[in-house]
């Protein structure tokens, strides 16, 4: 649960990523292309989380697709 002195709806998100499976997942790449990333993102009208959960998602079942998963 979050540290200190969380407020009620601080602490219902935390359970509810808990209970969703919810994890935060950081990485560094150059803040050019993360620019680039959120400007084609937001002409594009999506979320980036949910752009990077295709691409994440996408990659996966094409490795699993060539070494029989």
């Amino acid at each position: 649960m979050p540290k200190g002195n969380p407020t009620g709806q601080t602490t219902a998100t935390e359970k509810y990523r808990k209970k969703m499976g919810i994890i935060a997942k950081n990485f560094k790449i150059k803040k050019e292309l993360a620019d680039q990333y959120a400007a084609a993102c937001e002409r594009a009208g999506v979320s980036q989380t949910g752009q990077i959960v295709e691409l994440m998602q996408g990659f996966i079942d094409k490795v699993n697709a060539e070494h029989g998963e």
